[in-house]
C-alpha cells in the first residue's frame, strides 16, 4: 500500500513541475499601450530601478508600477520591454545580465574600467 501512495505521489510530482514552464515568454498580437509617466525616486545605495512596465493578464495589458530590485554585483539589470517582429508583440522581461556592469560592450574581465558607462 505505501509503494502504491508513493507513486501516485512521484506520479502527481512529476506532472505538476512540468505544468508550468519556468519562464513562459508572452507573444500578443495587441501593441502595449504608451508607457505611463513615472516618478524615479532618488538613488538608493544597493539598489536598481525597475521601470513600471505593462504585463500581458488575463487577455489585457495591465501596468506594473516600478520598483527598487537589489544590486548584483558583476551583473547589469536589463529594463523590461516589448520588441514588435511582424505584427506579434512579445515581451522581454527584466533580468540580470553578467558580464558587462556598464553595457560599455566590453566584459568586465577585460575592461581597465568597468563601472565606467562613458567610457570609450
Amino acid at each position: 500500500m505505501s509503494r502504491r501512495k508513493f507513486l501516485v505521489a512521484l506520479l502527481a510530482a512529476t506532472l505538476g513541475a512540468g505544468a508550468v514552464p519556468a519562464e513562459a515568454v508572452v507573444v500578443v498580437r495587441k501593441a502595449p499601450p504608451a508607457a505611463r509617466d513615472e516618478t524615479v525616486p532618488a538613488a538608493r545605495r544597493g539598489y536598481v530601478w525597475a521601470n513600471g512596465h505593462w504585463q500581458w493578464r488575463n487577455g489585457a495589458h495591465r501596468w506594473v508600477r516600478g520598483t527598487w530590485i537589489r544590486e548584483r554585483r558583476g551583473y547589469r539589470y536589463s529594463q523590461p520591454e516589448w520588441i514588435e517582429r511582424n505584427g506579434r508583440w512579445t515581451l522581454n522581461r527584466g533580468a540580470w545580465r553578467r558580464g558587462d556592469r556598464d553595457g560599455d560592450g566590453v566584459p568586465n574581465r577585460m575592461d581597465r574600467a568597468p563601472d565606467n558607462p562613458r567610457r570609450y
